[in-house]
């Protein structure tokens, strides 16, 4: 079924979602990730066209280990939103992971000198943990 017809379904608008999400990002706070994950996979379904929603879901996953699943959401996520720097950091992350070493530097080569001070050290420092 479609985003419309599970909201349409279920009674929901925009003001439930939200609810979603604040709950499953306390669970995110309380350092509670497999219950987060429970959340944000209803959501990705709820609202697909969420980039918050897809990079937290990739971000928690990366958190677990499940770095597979980190990249199916991460790219989902960037293909709504090509240039969210964190989300491109995870996903630098996850193909580190995965084993896929020459695009994942390529990556982290691409982060290294952007504006965010953060983000670049991040990039930099796993440039340097991998080659």
């Amino acid at each position: 079924m479609s985003q419309a017809d599970w909201l349409s379904i279920l009674g929901w608008n925009k003001e439930e979602l939200e609810d979603l999400r604040f709950v499953g990002y306390s669970y995110i706070k309380q350092g509670q990730y497999d219950t987060a994950i429970t959340f944000f996979e209803a959501l990705a379904i709820l609202s697909p066209e969420s980039v918050y929603d897809l990079q937290t879901l990739g971000a928690l996953y990366l958190q677990k280990g499940n770095n597979l699943m980190a990249l199916n959401y991460i790219e989902k996520a960037i293909k709504l939103d090509p240039a969210h720097l964190a989300t491109l950091l995870n996903r630098t992350k996850a193909l580190f992971a995965l084993g896929y070493k020459r695009q994942a530097l390529a990556q982290a080569r691409a982060l290294e000198n952007c504006a965010e001070e953060q983000i670049a050290g991040q990039a930099q420092a796993l440039i340097m943990a991998y080659s």
